[in-house]
């Protein structure tokens, strides 16, 4: 990588941290995009090099390091229960570190994406189902889970569970851990929910 893209990367770096901070403080809504150059030290056009609109800085937050959790989960010691129970506390884990403002924003945006305009965030819900597949496909490929197992109908369910319990502790005004409430769930279900398919 060249210095100029080095610096390229570290402005950018700088520009998400800043929009995490100030949307977490104050919401989307309140948040301008000049507060969010002058925290990140930059001028407003630089903004507009890297982002096209301010809602775009939580999408991108929204992604973050999911690559890496599903990276982890694959690896993670045990059977294939324990690699998806880590993979799903992770991710709530994750979400819940992000701050439940800025999860309130995301879901505003993805659930009604005329009040962003033109930018959603609905290719993320398309992402989670596929790296959810990804490690059921894996499992089966390890042989922990049975050849047939419905990998495509099984991603949908754990998605659905993972973005029920967001909506959920986003309605809650994150009044309880969502990675808590998540290990629970997963404790106490993931070996039924899965008992049909895993090998041995």
């Amino acid at each position: 990588m060249t210095g100029r893209q080095l610096a390229a990367q570290a402005t950018r770096t700088k520009l998400l941290r800043a929009g995490k901070t100030i949307i977490c403080q104050k919401g989307l809504e309140h948040t301008s995009v000049e507060e969010i150059t002058e925290a990140a030290g930059v001028s407003k056009g630089t903004f507009y090099t890297y982002f096209r609109r301010k809602e775009d800085i939580v999408f991108e937050l929204s992604r973050g390091m999911f690559g890496e959790i599903l990276a982890e989960a694959k690896s993670f010691p045990g059977t294939f229960p324990e690699k998806l129970a880590h993979y799903m506390s992770e991710f709530s884990g994750y979400i819940q570190q992000g701050s439940v403002r800025l999860a309130q924003e995301w879901v505003k945006g993805a659930a009604f994406p005329a009040d962003c305009r033109e930018k959603t965030d609905r290719g993320k819900l398309a992402e989670d189902l596929r790296d959810m597949e990804e490690l059921i496909r894996y499992g089966m490929k390890q042989g922990m889970l049975r050849e047939d197992t419905p990998a495509g109908i099984l991603a949908h369910t754990f998605v659905d569970l993972l973005y029920g319990q967001l909506l959920c502790w986003c309605m809650s005004d994150g009044s309880y851990s969502l990675k808590e409430r998540t290990e629970e769930f997963c404790a106490e279900y993931l070996e039924d929910l899965l008992k049909d398919y895993v090998c041995g």
